[in-house]
């Protein structure tokens, strides 16, 4: 996949952010495979600098698409904080998406 390229990828965020970015390893890649349904999976998701950006391509109207991005986030989450101890005192910090 061509964003999976950390240097693509870069260039990518760089065009759609107006950021200015020349390091590719401060990217995470963490693309959700089989997310919904066993067929289908967000386009691309990574960390960077410390936001969490999700991008999917559509090339039709779609409007589940927010619900789609909202269980997609929802399962990065879970992903993200696995080890965590939910039921505990201490506040666990999430990126936030962008």
């Amino acid at each position: 996949m061509l964003f999976q390229d950390k240097n693509n990828l870069l260039e990518l965020y760089n065009a759609i952010s107006g950021k200015h970015y020349t390091d590719p390893g401060i990217l995470e890649i963490n693309t959700l495979e089989n997310a919904i349904y066993m067929t289908v999976k967000n386009d691309i998701s990574f960390l960077i600098d410390g936001r969490l950006s999700l991008y999917e391509h559509q090339s039709t109207y779609n409007p589940n698409l927010p619900l789609r991005f909202l269980i997609y986030i929802a399962k990065l989450y879970s992903r993200m904080t696995r080890n965590a101890n939910l039921y505990g005192t201490k506040v666990i910090r999430i990126p936030p998406p962008e």
